[in-house]
C-alpha cells in the first residue's frame, strides 16, 4: 500500500529561474549605443550622463563611449544629502 495518500508525488521543482541581474559592463570598458550596463530591480545604480533607465530599471548606454561609475551627493526626498551611484558613458 502507498504511504502517501492523495498528495503530490514531488516536493521539488518549485524554485524560480534566476534573473541574471548585476553589472554587465564594468568601469573603463567601451560600450556602444544600446548596450546594457546594469540589470537591476529598483535603483541601486542611477542613470547619469549618456545613459537611460528602462521600464524594468535596467541602465542602457545612449551613446558610444567608456563606462564610469560616479558617486555624487544628491538632495533626497527628505531634503537631506544622500550618496548615490550613477552609471555614466563619456
Amino acid at each position: 500500500m502507498a504511504h502517501t495518500k492523495a498528495k503530490s508525488t514531488s516536493k521539488l521543482g518549485r524554485d524560480s529561474e534566476s534573473k541574471r541581474l548585476g553589472v554587465k559592463v564594468f568601469a573603463g570598458k567601451a560600450v556602444k549605443n544600446g548596450a546594457i550596463i546594469v540589470r537591476q530591480r529598483g535603483t541601486k545604480f542611477h542613470a547619469g550622463i549618456g545613459t537611460k533607465r528602462t521600464g524594468d530599471d535596467t541602465i542602457v548606454a545612449s551613446r558610444d563611449g567608456k563606462v564610469l561609475f560616479v558617486t555624487k551627493k544628491v538632495v533626497a526626498f527628505t531634503s537631506r544629502l544622500k550618496k548615490r551611484v550613477f552609471a555614466e558613458v563619456r
